[in-house]
């Protein structure tokens, strides 16, 4: 296994924390069009992991093509 392979598996398991880590305000149904609330602003710690998830993501995504390459 060269680095690469590392590198995408750290990465998709720290994603998937990550994801997990996020706090949804809305329910399904507020999904499907009965919420009140449609643009929410991420403050404070909560923009701080969406922010580190979009990074975390994208070596996610370069790992896997540097994989192929």
């Amino acid at each position: 296994m060269n680095v690469a392979n590392y590198v995408t598996i750290i990465s998709g398991a720290i994603v998937i924390v990550l994801i997990l880590l996020q706090t949804r305000g809305a329910s399904l149904g507020a999904g499907l069009g009965g919420g009140g609330e449609v643009n929410t602003v991420r403050r404070g710690s909560d923009k701080t992991v969406h922010q580190l998830t979009i990074i975390v993501a994208f070596v996610f995504c370069a790992s896997i093509i540097l994989g192929v390459i």
